[in-house]
């Protein structure tokens, strides 16, 4: 290798020491691993593994998601195959009875999973639906003592309330893009409004959870910008999409990503958030392809099985992934995390 493909390369090494001693990436940085040459994606995982190592070790966390309720939404996130303006063939139906749910959990805990995500489509739950979410969520955790994330759309304060006095531990709510881009991708509701309901979780006691969508049109300024904010919420979990072009949405043409790509972006979250969790979440199999095992060196959990409406691989192929890494998947309890700071 010549001198200037050295002096590149050590500096991904030099960057992840400092992060290791409380450096926070400045933008410039941020930008570099954005832009890092494909020769020197091999150092870049390297170095983001070694802050990977430091705070989260070998150890894998899996999620399982639950769609509880599907399509019927009102709103128009170009994305979704479950918006009002999609023609995605999926199923509809409202929200699911306990059984449903619980036999959800159950699965959950077969596949290992620490973390149960409850979702429902739609603007916001009704105060019904947060009530029976809040029902199932005891027995759910009397039974199986799982941890449990709730992605219900847009949460009023006293409904976040009911949701934490229940045992609901962490809500989910992506930003999914920029401020600067989110009119591009939806119209319907705003990036305050996904803040707000951040606000309101956080008000409530729960941990946040929130991510972002990568490959919808965005810049680097974009992604940059998500990265910022989330570390301004302190979000705990940060599940990471690429997106997954569903036919019938208008999104459905987009492919704008490669799978060296993608891993520069989770290198970029490991770096900019050390000591986040970062999940692989949904359009892996589809963005990644022969290269997921290698998101697994800056990212520490995903999703296992399927996903909302698209299919994932089975467990048994996450299983063997994970285990032919020589990582582990963590089984039992979660672990009791700080309270996140204030949401502003």
């Amino acid at each position: 290798m010549d001198d200037a493909g050295s002096t590149v390369t050590a500096d991904w090494h030099e960057l992840a020491t400092r992060v290791l001693t409380g450096h926070a990436l400045n933008r410039d940085e941020a930008r570099a691993v954005l832009e890092c040459p494909d020769e020197d994606l091999l150092e870049l995982l390297a170095a983001s593994y070694r802050v990977r190592r430091q705070h989260f070790g070998t150890q894998v966390q899996l999620y399982y998601l639950k769609n509880a309720k599907s399509g019927l939404c009102p709103e128009d996130c170009g994305y979704c195959s479950q918006s009002v303006i999609s023609d995605a063939p999926i199923e509809r139906y409202a929200i699911a009875n306990e059984k449903t749910l619980l036999e959800g959990a159950r699965k959950a805990k077969e596949s290992n999973a620490r973390t149960y995500c409850i979702v429902a489509s739609g603007r916001g739950p009704s105060d019904r639906e947060v009530n029976h979410v809040a029902s199932v969520a005891r027995k759910i955790k009397d039974e199986l003592g799982l941890h449990l994330c709730a992605c219900l759309g847009l949460l009023k304060p006293h409904q976040a309330q009911v949701l934490a006095d229940a045992g609901i531990d962490r809500i989910n709510h992506n930003l999914n893009t920029s401020r600067r881009h989110y009119p591009e991708i939806c119209t319907t509701h705003t990036y305050d409004d996904r803040l707000d309901t951040l606000r309101v979780a956080h008000e409530a006691g729960m941990e946040l959870c929130s991510g972002m969508i990568v490959g919808m049109g965005e810049t680097a300024d974009d992604i940059l910008d998500m990265v910022e904010e989330l570390r301004q919420l302190n979000a705990k979990s940060v599940p990471v999409n690429f997106l997954h072009a569903i036919d019938g949405t208008p999104l459905e043409k987009t492919e704008d990503l490669d799978p060296r790509y993608c891993l520069k972006v989770l290198c970029l979250l490991r770096l900019g958030l050390p000591a986040t969790e970062i999940r692989i979440a949904g359009g892996r199999e589809v963005n990644l392809r022969s290269m997921q095992a290698m998101g697994l060196y800056p990212a520490n959990s995903m999703f296992v099985s399927d996903y909302l409406t698209t299919a994932g691989q089975t467990p048994e192929e996450d299983f063997a992934m994970v285990s032919d890494l020589g990582f582990e998947v963590v089984i039992g309890g979660h672990e009791a995390h700080d309270a996140p700071a204030a949401v502003s």
